[in-house]
């Protein structure tokens, strides 16, 4: 099956009976459940999106001669990378960026692993095989992805093996003939009950060691997997309409915590089995990290457009964009996005191939925008948060503006300078759902920690950023600075 539409991904979802709980219940069909009806329509109109511009959304499968999905491609020049990701912003536009796991992220991990396998084969030939397979039936099948990297929060001063419930993690159980039995739980996948299978990889940013062997696994299994749970936060759709909660009712994602209760992966599953070293090394060696990156800042550029327009919409709306402040405020968004423009155009324009022939992009430039976005995102909410003022608490329903006795005395004295009431609050809420909702700081906070602790990620940008050649132009400076050095050696 190549390439599915919305239709097929609802139906895959239908039959799948994964195994989903939510407020204390188990989801029987998610397409019908509140908290995720919503977000699977939105998911639904992403397949659709795929037929309805497929000169752009879809390509020519190398193996099955079928349309799939583009944002499976393995770019092979600068143009095959800039292809690649106008299709990652066509689908990022549809949400103004607020789906931060739409299934392209996962996709573009699987191609680099997919092609880059050979890392895997250090422990066993099997395992570069399955990675290899795995890519070429995800993207024939156009299987969608969650995934979970990290351990629950339990005591952060111990290691894994430390804890007083070692096993409380995701942990080998054992290994039998066909494949292996883990056991624990992992944080936290997105999209967890609205997908066909989960991937299991190790963290981006924090490095094991020997002794947390068997925590170090790489597999994939289907999300109804035998012993595999979700078990989801709460939703922040609460089942209001598109009006009142323009993007929470259409775009609220989900997270869940995972449990694989003595879950059964067989060995064409299984890409790391107990090996911290390769796990360490899984995201950089395959430039699995630099294409999901890739994605992220292309996603994230649509993202502060869609924030910088609905600031210039409510300036203008309530005639404050002759303010000197106003605009000073707007400068810092309009500059965010066009940094990250630059960063975007640096690292396709100056992409190389790496061994394996895959386009692949300049990572200094995408490794500096993935730790600048995270610090600044909450600056644009609060822009918008402080513009917005009083007018985003004075925001009735749509239900007011229909009321007989009140909706003229609403729609009237809620008139902004070139909107009537009932427009205006449209907008305003829009805002209001972008910052000051459980969906807004909820983005917020995804955001901050969307590659992980940014704190981590900055140490480790230092550490690894070449430092020698500015200390070595000031010691040349210093140098060429006339001097007399007076002899202390008598003192």
């Amino acid at each position: 099956m190549p390439a599915k539409t919305g239709a097929e991904y609802k139906e895959r979802l239908r039959q799948a009976g994964n195994n989903v709980y939510i407020h204390g219940e188990r989801v029987d069909d998610p397409t019908t459940h509140t908290a995720f009806k919503n977000v699977i329509d939105s998911m639904a109109h992403l397949y659709d999106l795929q037929f309805e511009k497929p000169e752009k959304m879809l390509y020519t499968s190398p193996t099955s001669g079928e349309q799939v999905g583009m944002t499976f491609f393995q770019p092979k020049t600068i143009d095959d990378l800039i292809k690649r990701r106008e299709a990652i912003q066509e689908w990022a536009k549809t949400s103004g960026g607020m789906l931060g796991r739409s299934p392209d992220y996962l996709n573009a991990e699987v191609m680099a692993m997919g092609i880059a396998n050979d890392l895997f084969a250090e422990d066993d030939p099997m395992f570069a095989e399955n990675a290899k397979k795995y890519y070429e039936y995800a993207r024939e099948n156009d299987i969608s992805l969650t995934h979970t990297l990290i351990h629950p929060q339990v005591n952060r001063q111990k290691a894994q093996n430390e804890q007083d419930d070692a096993n409380v993690a995701l942990h080998l159980v054992e290994k039998q003939e066909d494949g292996i039995v883990v056991d624990g739980a992992r944080l936290l996948a997105t999209q967890g009950g609205i997908t066909d299978e989960i991937l299991v990889f190790p963290s981006t940013v924090k490095k094991s060691g020997e002794q947390d062997d068997p925590y170090s696994l790489a597999f994939v299994v289907p999300n109804n997997t035998t012993g595999l749970k979700y078990i989801s936060r709460e939703s922040f759709d609460y089942g209001r309409n598109e009006w009142d909660h323009p993007l929470s009712s259409r775009f609220e994602e989900g997270d869940a915590i995972v449990y694989f209760d003595n879950v059964f992966v067989p060995w064409e599953r299984v890409f790391v089995c107990g090996n911290s070293s390769i796990c360490n090394r899984t995201f950089t060696e395959t430039n699995a990290v630099v294409h999901m990156t890739h994605q992220v800042v292309a996603k994230n550029i649509v993202k502060t457009e869609f924030v910088l327009g609905v600031v210039l919409k409510l300036i203008d709306a309530i005639g404050i964009d002759q303010f000197q402040h106003v605009q000073d405020k707007g400068t810092e968004i309009m500059l965010t996005l066009e940094t990250m423009k630059s960063h975007l155009y640096r690292a396709e324009h100056n992409a190389s191939l790496d061994k394996w022939g895959t386009m692949t992009p300049d990572f200094d430039a995408l490794n500096a925008a993935r730790n600048w976005y995270p610090r600044i995102y909450p600056r644009l909410v609060e822009i918008l948060r402080i513009l917005g003022a009083s007018g985003l608490m004075g925001i009735p329903t749509e239900e007011d503006f229909h009321n007989e006795e009140i909706g003229h005395l609403v729609n009237r004295g809620l008139q902004a300078k070139n909107l009537e009431g009932y427009e205006r609050v449209k907008l305003f809420r829009l805002a209001w759902d972008l910052t000051m909702s459980a969906f807004g700081s909820r983005q917020m906070h995804y955001e901050y920690y969307f590659f992980g602790d940014p704190i981590k990620m900055g140490m480790a940008y230092f550490e690894q950023y070449d430092k020698e050649p500015y200390k070595k132009y000031v010691e040349d400076f210093l140098d060429s600075v006339k001097s007399s050095k007076p002899d202390f050696s008598n003192i």
